[in-house]
């Protein structure tokens, strides 16, 4: 089972959308593995846009420090999600021979053409344009428009390959040097290592135009189609009935939101909706999916440590295969994870009487086995039972809080640790490894509060290398010390 998905652009922090799509394709590939399919599993990374390039000119660094450093958060939030990484994680910037080699035969075949700021690819050329999306080439024209400094032929062709300007990356390229489009890439990178065609293409709604579009158009005007077998899109994600916007003030970043909830119970409440359909999240809704996941860990909890009753075989197995048959059926049927979590409700409403019916043992197991196919395995749950003490400071006219928990594992070596990795930001005054680590803290505090988020996350994976791991609320920070 080949399936590629395309990845983050990691030109600025993943949100709560990113989530719901990549984690509902965590959830496809771990179905088709038990279902007994060797999957090779492939997630780009776009790795160079023209906000990644604008932040590293605003922040006087190259452009791949900043697209490395939201990448690496992005990376961490998802291991918090359970997300298994994907087979191979390419990176555009690695394929730029394979892009060069396609737009040279697209040029070839004269569906695409050399103009004066780059290379365009020629959507009249491609007369199946609009098919993925159901649009014609009549609608797509009406408000089309070349931009400002754009040589392209048609309102609707779009950049191959982009000549540079001074002061931006480049690669060379037969036709001058340059950067790749962002469509060329994932075509590119689709048949350098899946080939054509290969089972399923995947990505957001927002991805079924332009992106995909035109990925189809540049492939299939050099290979028979179809380019994928099948396209899954997933459903867009609004905060309380609107987009999430950095504008509009309601956009926060993954890793927040990761330290406010439980990873899991983020999971569930997003397979609670099907994944085609859009959603809309709100604050309550977290809260609701926590109490779900309480019951259904609580139910397995129960079942595991149910005494053993004599019972007989052939009935245990006939009071699970209901369950088990309704959970697998909703799966199958388009992977309807909604339908599939209701029936584990089911059995956690049941679960006393199955224990009492002799079947515990059946019931725990195929509870565990469900859970985990959703990637909420109880055997992975969150542990938040620490005790802690904390104390209330000020920055300015910021107050916050910083709490501190297994304060008692930091080693001998800890502030030495910190001293290296940190020791512009650690005061000569902090002579012990907690005193270090507030002192992170606060550093860290401060540079959110002035939205330095790059410092900020600098910092936090800092105090990770370390073995310290950080939790924010709307109560404060509570920094805990790893067993």
């Amino acid at each position: 089972m080949r399936v590629y998905v395309c990845g983050l652009t990691p030109s600025a922090q993943a949100h709560l959308g990113h989530a719901r799509s990549f984690m509902f394709f965590d959830v496809l590939r771990r179905y088709f593995v038990h279902l007994g399919y060797r999957v090779d599993f492939v997630r780009n990374v776009t790795d160079i846009d023209d906000r990644s390039i604008a932040e590293g000119r605003e922040r006087d660094v190259p452009w791949h420090v900043v697209v490395d450093e939201y990448f690496a958060t992005f990376k961490r939030s998802m291991d918090r999600l359970h997300v298994i990484d994907p087979d191979r994680e390419p990176r555009a910037t690695q394929y730029i021979a394979e892009i060069l080699a396609m737009i040279e035969a697209l040029i070839e075949k004269e569906h695409a053409y050399v103009v004066g700021d780059g290379v365009y690819f020629s959507v009249p050329s491609f007369p199946r344009y609009g098919a993925l999306s159901g649009r014609n080439t009549d609608e797509l024209l009406i408000g089309a428009r070349i931009a400002p400094g754009e040589e392209k032929r048609d309102p609707l062709d779009f950049a191959l390959w982009k000549f540079a300007k001074p002061g931006e990356p480049a690669w060379p390229s037969p036709w001058g040097d340059g950067r790749p489009g962002w469509h060329i890439e994932c075509s590119a990178m689709c048949h350098a290592l899946l080939g054509e065609p290969f089972d399923i293409h995947g990505g957001g709604y927002d991805l079924i135009f332009p992106h995909h579009e035109n990925e189809i158009a540049q492939t299939e005007s050099l290979v028979p189609p179809p380019m994928a077998n099948v396209w899954m899109h997933g459903g867009l994600l609004q905060f309380d009935g609107k987009k999430m916007s950095k504008s509009l003030g309601n956009f926060e970043p993954l890793y927040d939101v990761l330290d406010r909830n439980d990873p899991q119970a983020i999971r569930l409440l997003f397979l609670q909706t099907g994944y085609r359909k859009p959603m809309n999240l709100m604050e309550e809704s977290l809260a609701g999916a926590t109490t779900g996941l309480r019951r259904l860990q609580s139910a397995y909890d129960a079942l595991r440590k149910a005494p053993t009753v004599p019972h007989d075989e052939g009935a245990e197995r006939a009071a699970l295969e209901p369950f088990e048959m309704r959970f697998f059926a909703a799966l199958d049927d388009d992977m309807n994870t909604s339908g599939a979590v209701s029936v584990l409700f089911d059995l956690a409403a049941e679960s006393e009487s199955l224990a009492a019916a002799g079947a515990a043992s059946h019931a725990a197991a195929f509870l565990h086995q469900a859970m985990s196919l959703l990637g909420i395995s109880p055997a992975e749950r969150t542990v938040h039972e620490r005790s802690l003490t904390q104390d209330t400071r000020t920055i300015g006219s910021l107050a916050y809080t910083i709490r501190r928990s297994g304060a008692e594992h930091l080693g001998g070596d800890a502030l030495e640790r910190l001293r290296r990795l940190l020791g512009e930001i650690i005061p000569p005054h902090a002579i012990a490894a907690p005193d270090a680590i507030d002192a992170i803290v606060e550093a860290r505090i401060k540079a959110k509060s002035e939205k330095d988020f790059a410092l900020a996350d600098r910092l936090r994976h800092a105090l990770s290398e370390a073995g310290v791991t950080l939790s924010d609320s709307k109560d404060g920070t509570t920094w805990t010390v790893d067993d």
